[in-house]
């Protein structure tokens, strides 16, 4: 029956772009990935059941491996995880509407990609470096030390917000020092969300791929001055899906 299929968008490309005859989609068993051409665009698309729950982690992966796979080799502006239209009339559609706008996009991410910072604090290292040198914190830890919970449980919140205060405000300064540290190499920039209580930092950065060996090292060397307190992780290459919130299309 017609209607039973959409279409899943993963992204926007340049039109000359062809999807790899081995990319796999999202959904049980994999779309094949094609694309849907207009103009100077291309849009990276599966087909999908209507009635299919998309999000499961593979889906999640499918998505993410297809765009960052493509960012490699071409400028590609992600659409939003889940976006799916009811067939090739809508894509078209799509594609003419925006004509200009995600083509100017795309010429700004001719040549660059995403790569994403993340560092989470060594628990121990922190609260002892806070406690070395924070005295009221240091009480406190004194007070709760072999205690019962119920007895000292004033002192362990007090002590709790302490520790959440002094991680906040080191990672807005772990942050900037990273920013400074890298600011040279890199074309944007754009802090996250911590995605845990104990991230040190969590940035996305747009680099030129001429300037991904300088960025690269220079993240290192944050690294390394913070070995002991910070595990820091660099994710990338990736599509800029933090570098293109005024181009996404779902709604």
């Amino acid at each position: 029956m017609a209607g039973e299929h959409g279409l899943f968008i993963y992204g926007i490309v340049p039109s000359d772009v062809e999807p790899t005859s081995d990319a796999e989609g999202v959904g049980s068993p994999p779309g094949e990935v094609t694309a849907i051409r207009h103009g100077e665009l291309a849009a990276l698309v599966s087909e999908v059941g209507l009635e299919e729950p998309l999000g499961r982690p593979a889906d999640l992966s499918a998505y993410e491996r297809l765009l960052d796979g493509t960012a490699e080799v071409a400028p590609v502006l992600p659409v939003r995880f889940g976006t799916v239209v009811t067939g090739e009339d809508a894509v078209e559609d799509l594609l003419d509407a925006h004509h200009d706008r995600f083509a100017d996009a795309l010429d700004e991410f001719e040549d660059r990609v995403q790569y994403t910072v993340h560092g989470r604090f060594d628990e121990q290292e922190f609260i002892g470096e806070l406690l070395a040198g924070n005295r009221d914190a240091a009480a406190l830890a004194d007070q709760v030390r072999g205690r019962p919970e119920a007895e000292s449980r004033e002192q362990r919140i007090r002590l709790g917000e302490m520790i959440s205060q002094a991680v906040e405000l080191r990672r807005e300064a772990e942050n900037r020092d990273l920013i400074d540290a890298v600011g040279g190499h890199v074309v944007a920039d754009a802090a996250r969300a911590p995605s845990h209580e104990l991230d040190a930092v969590h940035v996305a950065f747009l680099v030129a791929n001429d300037d991904e060996e300088e960025f690269v090292r220079a993240v290192e060397e944050f690294a390394e001055q913070r070995r002991d307190l910070i595990r820091t992780r660099l994710i990338g290459p990736l599509a800029p899906y933090d570098f293109v919130s005024a181009h996404q299309l779902a709604e």
